[in-house]
């Protein structure tokens, strides 16, 4: 009787904890869907984060390894950002001579074609966010401060930001895309003037 009855209580505080997370995962869940269309405020709210990471890096001068992990991290998500979903260079419906297999939108004025990127922005928002949390959380830890020559990592990044920004412009260049898309156009009803005779006047003259 004392085993069940330690067997059961062990069940149902189990249980009870796997509710719990659960019903803490539905409530993250939702704050993220309520949140979806408010896309100002979510980039607003991950720049504070970034400015309260980037004033600890300066007061305290230290966790220069954290930060150049976090931008390293940030450069790799805006680079998913900036690719097509499906890529022109792998696409094997995609001919460069002929204009046969589906192309990416190159000017404003032509049919509307949304373009789908590889990182979609609220999933680079949210990966920007919690990269950014975290690296805020580690500035209070000491054993994350490695000493480093900061002005180093400082070129590196600079460097490595030129040469993938230099590739991404040339693959846009090559493929002729555009990674942003314009808004679908919107057709306004065309009202008839006053004066214009439409078909229920004609019935009501000839009755």
């Amino acid at each position: 009787m004392m085993n069940e009855d330690s067997s059961s209580a062990t069940t149902s505080s189990g249980g009870g904890i796997k509710k719990f997370f659960q019903r803490l995962s539905q409530i993250y869940q939702s704050n993220l869907d309520r949140s979806t269309p408010h896309t100002r405020l979510r980039w607003g709210f991950a720049g504070f984060l970034l400015l309260l990471f980037v004033l600890r890096i300066f007061l305290y001068h230290g966790w220069y390894i954290v930060c150049y992990a976090l931008g390293i991290y940030h450069l790799n998500l805006f680079i998913a950002f900036l690719t097509p979903k499906i890529d022109p260079e792998f696409d094997p419906y995609s001919q460069d001579d002929e204009d046969e297999g589906p192309n990416l939108p190159t000017r404003s004025n032509e049919e509307f074609r949304p373009f789908i990127r590889r990182l979609p922005e609220f999933k680079f928002w949210l990966s920007v966010t919690k990269s950014t949390l975290i690296g805020l959380i580690c500035t209070f830890f000491e054993f994350f401060n490695v000493p480093v020559f900061w002005p180093i990592l400082v070129m590196y990044f600079i460097t490595l930001f030129c040469i993938t920004m230099k590739r991404q412009i040339k693959h846009m260049i090559k493929y002729k895309y555009l990674p942003f898309t314009r808004n679908k156009p919107r057709y306004q009803k065309v009202v008839n003037p006053a004066g214009a005779a439409g078909p229920n006047s004609v019935g009501a003259n000839s009755k």
